[in-house]
């Protein structure tokens, strides 16, 4: 995929991902101001747990089908529609036994997290399960074949419909309402996403040869990419239920949920970045194109550090102005905590965005692995720092396990592809980066300001990094290009 390929779709697809979370945090502003603190941590514990358990186990099989979609897409179309068809049937399987089994559990999790009130909730929650599963699988499927724009109006869509379902209910119906409203917004998305692919995409995709796929390639695949979304996904989401199990209070697991949610958008700004890692480096793996792969990797490494160092910085500094943009008043005590955590999941978002070069290039068991002992070192530390420190005790073990399992990504990174930053690009970054900081304390603010003073010192950052010659003529070209485009 050349650069100018892949920017584009980054920047179309980060797009869509801005306004995809962007609706995500006004449902978590809205819903938390209608349920207040103490319901609101109810409906963090319920929608957190029952979209993780699909996050991390529906996205093993649709993630197979993604990469080996990728890699022959262009040679061999009629073979797409094959390995789509197995890929739905496995999952189909493995959904409807998940859905089932969660089901069933919901009395013991309720138990086990000392509220058996909770037990409704988590059935209802169980039909979330298969909604996302089909909504997702057309999101890895259209990734696949490369139709990034399909993807970026489907995320639109899926925004709009959150913002509708979930905060109507939730105001008439409270968190019942909130959990059904998760339930009915992708499965929204799914039919459009169908009527996409029947009336359009999957006539593309048909020759007249016969093709012939083994499944448990898409199985050997999947497991090890199932537990790494497993582990991860544990360990972005364990100090959660850490709060709520070990403190018992509702009140302050509703705060820490906000300094969570909110702390989490560099993450999910760079989300788009792994859409197009995983087929890309699958692409130029298969092909074995060890340049190609490099230069991906490199020039993605250094177009997220120098964009995720100045929104760390302006998320830390303007901290109190954005929790009380989002939650109001009642949530100040989530200040500190975020302050902590968005540095932690700023180191978070690069150890899993460069897992996905692994995920492509087929070496699945590495981020696995990294992710499993960052696990149980987060869980480890939760269990010591929350008795110590309460909730900042558990940002602080976010922050320490980020860090660890970040640098030991970039390693392997290193080992494998000698795709890291150079360093004299990451010393300028740091640079321009502490100068920004130095100016903000000339920019305190209390209200919206704050977003014109992150504006500035955004563009003082640029600016001191185009005269570093960090930003290059051919970075400016680039952009040009892209804008000249529709």
């Amino acid at each position: 995929m050349p650069r100018q390929h892949i920017v584009k779709s980054v920047f179309w697809l980060t797009a869509a991902e801005i306004i995809f979370n962007l609706s995500g945090y006004i449902v978590h502003s809205g819903v938390g101001r209608i349920l207040g603190p103490a319901e609101y941590g109810r409906y963090g514990l319920v929608i957190t747990l029952t979209t993780m358990i699909i996050m991390l186990i529906g996205r093993g099989i649709p993630s197979a089908m993604n990469k080996y979609i990728s890699e022959i897409s262009d040679t061999k179309p009629g073979l797409v529609r094959l390995i789509k068809k197995q890929a739905i049937i496995a999952q189909t399987i493995l959904i409807s036994s998940i859905t089932i089994i969660f089901y069933l559990l919901a009395p013991v999790i309720a138990l086990a997290l000392k509220d058996p009130t909770l037990t409704p909730l988590f059935r209802l929650s169980s039909l979330i399960i298969p909604a996302f599963a089909a909504a997702s699988f057309y999101f890895y499927y259209y990734t696949g074949i490369h139709r990034f724009n399909v993807q970026s109006a489907l995320k639109v869509v899926r925004s709009v419909a959150k913002i509708m379902f979930i905060i109507g209910l939730a105001y008439l119906f409270k968190v019942k309402g909130s959990v059904i409203g998760y339930i009915a917004a992708p499965l929204l998305v799914f039919f459009v996403a169908w009527i996409i692919d029947k009336v359009w995409i999957s006539k593309k995709f048909f020759d007249n040869k016969d093709y012939d796929f083994d499944w448990h390639k898409l199985i050997s695949y999947a497991w090890p990419i199932t537990l790494f979304m497993l582990f991860y996904e544990i360990l972005i989401t364990v100090d959660l239920y850490f709060v709520k199990a070990m403190l018992q209070n509702d009140f302050l697991t509703g705060i820490y949920n906000g300094a969570l949610t909110i702390g989490r958008i560099p993450y999910y700004l760079f989300y788009a970045l792994t859409i197009v890692l995983l087929p890309t480096i699958s692409k130029t793996t298969f092909q074995n194109d060890i340049k190609e792969t490099k230069k991906v990797i490199s020039q993605s490494l250094r177009f997220m550090i120098m964009l995720l160092l100045p929104i760390t910085i302006l998320m830390f500094v303007y901290a109190e102005p954005i929790i009380n943009i989002f939650y109001g008043a009642g949530y100040e005590q989530a200040v500190p905590p975020m302050q902590v955590l968005v540095f932690g999941v700023g180191f978070l978002t690069v150890f899993y965005v460069m897992s996905f070069v692994f995920n492509g290039a087929g070496l699945v068991r590495i981020p696995m692995y990294i992710a499993l002992v960052g696990m149980i070192a987060k869980i480890m530390l939760n269990y010591v720092l929350i008795q110590t420190h309460g909730i900042m005790g558990s940002a602080i073990a976010t922050s320490i396990v980020s860090v660890f399992i970040m640098a030991t990504m970039l390693f392997y990174i290193h080992r494998h592809f000698q795709g890291l930053i150079k360093l004299t690009s990451l010393l300028k970054m740091l640079i321009a980066t502490l100068l920004m900081y130095s100016l903000s304390f000339f920019f305190p603010s209390q209200n919206l300001m704050f977003v014109v003073w992150s504006i500035v010192l955004t563009a003082f950052y640029l600016l001191i990094l185009y005269i570093l010659q960090e930003i290059k003529k051919e970075d400016l070209d680039l952009l040009k290009k892209l804008a000249s485009k529709k």
